[in-house]
């Protein structure tokens, strides 16, 4: 318990470093902000108490919002995936998900896709819906919301790839 532990608030603190130090300082092309924080809700062990991954991801969002002064949007975006994290489970990965067996590291490559795309679509339309907070401007929502999930789903397959541990 005490190295699960430990190996979450590594990844807590290491994906928050990573994301204010030099992922938020990527603004390509005014649309491509890659947001790979939302890994630690993502890779969160299926087992874990609901509320405790909820207040975590609150925490994570919050701490985003302190070094970006972004009002509270990160926070709100990453709760209500952390909510929404039990459906979005389930209609990934299916059976597996129903007995409570999903571990990341032996699932196939696509539903691993489809959870890291859904999950990262959600986040990332309610971010930038948060953000930009007119309907006018629903377009930009839009376009903002696709080129930033296409670059944070491909950034999140490969860190999941090169961090991943081979089963045994």
């Amino acid at each position: 318990m005490n190295s699960i532990f430990s190996i979450h608030t590594v990844r807590f603190i290491a994906l928050v470093f990573v994301q204010v130090l030099i992922l938020n300082h990527i603004n390509f092309l005014g649309y491509i902000n890659p947001y790979i924080y939302i890994l630690f809700i993502a890779l969160f062990p299926v087992k874990n108490n609901r509320i405790i991954l909820i207040l975590l991801s609150f925490l994570l969002g919050i701490t985003i919002d302190m070094f970006l002064d972004t009002g509270g949007i990160h926070a709100g975006a990453s709760v209500l995936i952390a909510y929404a994290r039990p459906v979005i489970l389930k209609s990934s990965f299916g059976t597996v998900y129903e007995h409570q067996s999903v571990k990341f590291n032996t699932v196939d490559f696509g539903s691993k896709l489809t959870y890291f795309t859904f999950l990262t679509v959600l986040h990332h339309f309610v971010l930038f819906t948060l953000e930009i907070f007119s309907i006018s401007k629903i377009i930009l929502i839009f376009q903002k919301t696709l080129f930033s999930s296409i670059f944070t789903i491909l950034l999140s397959v490969v860190v999941t790839i090169i961090f991943s541990r081979k089963p045994k």
